[in-house]
């Protein structure tokens, strides 16, 4: 996954290409309060930050009661030797500021041992409601000055919260932070609902109802949580939506006569296309980032497997070939792999490949794991881990592409179908 970074021989960077030997070791020492009001803030964002640059993997924290130097001024000259004594390879100060319900973040971001800055000072501002945003949005600026790729830490999840006996679950949709800060609930616990999914902006979710007594696809706007049913025709059951790229378009799997094929509907005329006719069962379909292929899970050859077709509908490749059940496939959003769902030998797995079904990895493995989903940069993927037993419950994991950093993402309850939003604007 990544190769040490070096900072005493070229700029600090984290070429993410290889195994990790070693995290690379920074210091965020609390913010400054600039003012009063400020004060309650400033460590809080220093603790957010550091969080997220640590939870990668890739970083690892330099603990205050090591420090050296401290930082008291935003505008002071960083004093270096100091913080090269504690084999700080990176350091980031930042200073917070509030007026009103208005907070701004200032920082920067240091080379420690060449000396200079990491591109330029920037600040973020909005509510102070909205401090954590602010924490990660200077995290993602980091992490992206230091390892060259997109950040992924302003963005949200959306998932179905489990509570209950395994025999009676109760299942509604939530919406969190990547973290698992800031849990919101967006539907009731009423009916069943499965397999949520974010549009390319991030303002609409798409997902599987039982309300009707059979499922439906219904799409959801997140700041109304104003929801519609998307029309089909009656006693027809639909589900497994997925927005194109452009947002305008649900790709999606309807039952009809015992037969599952893939359609799609505009979402503004309610027009409908088929794109499939085999008489299998074709589902889980995903738009690759481009819009002009889909993958998705079919069992045409006997056992779930993964193929690729044209958007439109055609002729279909298939892509999986190793052992076992393949299923749950989705694109990368940087277009280079698909993560799937694999069962072999009594395991589950989450594994990625690419689209051409070469270079096949496992990543996890366990007694189930299913659904992943991807993180705004393609670096990490979340799922579904299911323990066994009476008493086994549904929660969310994520893991980086490499198979390393495995790690429970906290819930409030149980919690399964995770979906990864865009970066927030």
């Amino acid at each position: 996954m990544a190769g040490a970074a070096s900072a005493q021989t070229g700029p600090l960077r984290i070429e993410i290409d290889q195994g990790v030997i070693e995290p690379l070791p920074y210091a965020v020492p609390d913010f400054i309060p600039e003012d009063a009001a400020a004060s309650e803030y400033a460590s809080l964002i220093a603790r957010v930050v550091a969080a997220d640059l640590s939870g990668t993997g890739l970083f690892r924290e330099v603990p205050a009661s090591a420090h050296i130097s401290k930082i008291t001024g935003f505008d002071d000259p960083v004093r270096f030797a100091d913080w090269k004594a504690v084999n700080a390879q990176a350091l980031i100060a930042g200073a917070v500021t509030v007026k009103g319900r208005q907070l701004t973040v200032r920082f920067r971001s240091y080379d420690v041992f060449a000396e200079n800055e990491l591109g330029g000072g920037l600040q973020f501002s909005g509510s102070t409601d909205g401090w954590r945003r602010m924490a990660h949005k200077v995290a993602d600026a980091v992490y992206s000055r230091i390892t060259g790729e997109g950040g992924y830490f302003d963005s949200r999840v959306v998932f179905v919260s489990e509570t209950g006996p395994k025999n009676d679950r109760r299942k509604r949709l939530a919406i969190m932070d990547y973290d698992g800060a800031n849990v919101q609930y967006l539907t009731n616990s009423e009916a069943i609902v499965l397999a949520p999914r974010f549009s390319p902006t991030g303002d609409r979710v798409l997902y599987t109802s039982y309300e009707t007594g059979f499922p439906q696809i219904h799409v959801l706007d997140v700041g109304k949580v104003q929801r519609r049913i998307l029309s089909t025709d009656e006693g027809i059951m639909s589900f497994a939506p997925r927005f194109s790229p452009d947002g305008r378009t649900v790709v999606y799997s309807q039952s009809q006569g015992g037969n599952t094929d893939l359609f799609t509907m505009d979402i503004a005329s309610g027009q409908r296309s088929r794109l499939t006719t085999a008489p299998s069962i074709e589902t889980a379909p995903s738009f690759s980032p481009d819009g002009s292929q889909i993958v998705f899970e079919s069992d045409r050859s006997g056992a779930p497997q993964l193929y690729v077709m044209p958007a439109s509908g055609g002729a279909a490749q298939r892509i999986s070939f190793g052992t076992g059940r393949y299923g749950t496939p989705v694109w990368s959003p940087r277009g280079d792999l698909i993560a799937f769902t694999k069962q072999n030998k009594g395991r589950f797995h989450i594994g990625v490949m690419r689209a051409d079904g070469s270079e096949e990895r496992l990543l996890t493995a366990s007694f189930l794991d299913e659904g992943p989903t991807w993180s705004p940069n393609g670096r990490v993927i979340m799922f579904t881990r299911e323990t066994q037993g009476a008493s086994g419950r549904a929660l969310l994991y994520s893991v980086d592409i490499s198979g390393r950093n495995l790690k429970p993402v906290r819930t409030p309850d149980g919690a399964s179908d995770p979906a990864w939003s865009p970066l927030q604007n």
